[in-house]
């Protein structure tokens, strides 16, 4: 079955940074786009930015210049790292393929 298992989140001051992790097994994933998502308190899960087979990436607007998005095809792993990161940051992220998605990691940007 699909598996998506996130790591990497962790408190960070705010201007810092932090590498997500996704760890991807259960399909083909060299064939398949790959998304991250997050979820802040009391607001809807919104798509922070995807990565297609091919390494075309796609941002949110709140995001764009700030975060990467890739991936390793050989390890099916992809990746968010995220610089300057803001209080407005905060939130769980989640790593999503089609309907599957991990359970999570928090992220919190705190002085």
């Amino acid at each position: 079955q699909v598996q998506l298992v996130e790591s990497g989140g962790g408190l960070v001051q705010p201007g810092g940074s932090l590498r997500l992790s996704c760890a991807a097994s259960g399909f083909t994933f060299n064939k398949n786009a790959m998304n991250w998502y997050r979820q802040a308190p009391g607001k809807q899960r919104e798509l922070v930015a995807s990565i297609t087979s091919a390494g075309n990436t796609n941002y949110a607007d709140s995001v764009k210049g700030r975060f990467s998005i890739s991936r390793d095809n050989a390890k099916n792993m992809v990746y968010l790292q995220m610089n300057s990161l803001k209080p407005e940051d905060t939130a769980v992220y989640y790593c999503n393929w089609f309907l599957d998605w991990g359970q999570g990691t928090q992220v919190t940007v705190s002085s």
